[in-house]
Parts: structure tokens; sequence; C-alpha cells
């Protein structure tokens, strides 16, 4: 049984993923109105991954007979000021994640709750690769600026990239 500091903690960061799959969302919809599709898929195929960083929370609270509390979801638009702008905001977006759960752990730690230590591990780890793997589009948007050429080859790169994390979405949840 999870104690109810804990079940408060997680049903938080439930609710977190699932503003981030809102916040992707967001960008998805801005990078393709800004003539992104390769970005706009990228962030796509992002928002349905944070849904099933949510669904991981909310099936671990289930098996642990743990009230799941659903809150209401912020609103993520805002303006963007190109490309590198929405990956630099996604960046940050990612950072607080990691914030959030590097508490939980924590918190979980200091609970002596062995069982959602474990359980966290895979996040600490996926917050680790998401910050990489921004950091890394950052660099190349970076290094071409504002070159039209540049920009379409990432943008046909974070396609290809978007089409691979859809068909590893599609394999079933462990």
């Amino acid at each position: 049984m999870l104690k109810p500091t804990i079940t408060e903690q997680i049903n938080a960061q439930l609710n977190r993923e699932f503003f981030s799959a809102y916040f992707y969302l967001s960008l998805s919809a801005a990078a393709e109105s800004a003539g992104f599709k390769g970005a706009a898929a990228w962030f796509m195929a992002k928002h349905r991954e944070e849904n099933q960083h949510a669904m991981k929370l909310y099936r671990y609270l289930q098996d642990h007979d743990a009230a799941v509390v659903l809150g209401a979801i912020a609103d993520p638009s805002g303006e963007y000021a190109g490309l590198l702008d929405m990956f630099e905001q996604t960046l940050q977006h990612e950072r607080g994640v990691t914030e959030a759960i590097n508490d939980l752990v924590d918190a979980a730690l200091t609970a002596r709750d062995h069982a959602t230590h474990i359980f966290l591990h895979w996040f600490v780890t996926e917050q680790t690769e998401e910050e990489a793997t921004v950091s890394d589009i950052i660099a190349q948007l970076k290094l071409v600026g504002e070159r039209g050429e540049g920009l379409y080859l990432i943008d046909k790169e974070l396609a290809d990239v978007a089409a691979t994390m859809n068909q590893a979405l599609a394999a079933p949840v462990a």
C-alpha cells in the first residue's frame, strides 16, 4: 500500500505528464502552422509518448490500490519565435519535469518506499534521454541558424525520427 503522501505526489506527476502531452500537442500545432511538418510530427510523437508516461503512473496507482486523481490541465499555448525557440522552451519544460521526477524519487526514498523508488528509475533514465535529445536538436538548429536549407534538412530528419518513435509507441506498453 502506498503512503498518502506518495500517492499524492504520484498523482501530481501523472497530471504533469498529461500537461506535457498537451504542451507537445500545442507545439505540434504551432510547428505545423509555421510550415515545419517534420517538427510537427516529432512533437505529435512526443505528445503520444507523454500520454504513455501518464498511463504508466496511472497503472502504478491502480496496481497499488491507490486513488487516481485527475486535475485540470493548464493552457500550454505560448508564443514561439521560430523552431529554435520551440525547442528551447521544450528543453526548459523537460528540465522542470526532471526536477519533479527527482523530487518524487527523493520522497520515495524518504518514505522508504522501495517499490516506488525502483518504479521511478525508468522515469529518471527517460528524462536523461529527453534532455539529451532536445539539447542535440538545439545544437543542430544553432549550427544552421535561419538558413532555409539547413532548417529543411533538420525538419526532414525530425520527420524520420518521428516515424521511428511512432513505431516504438505502437508496441505494447510493458
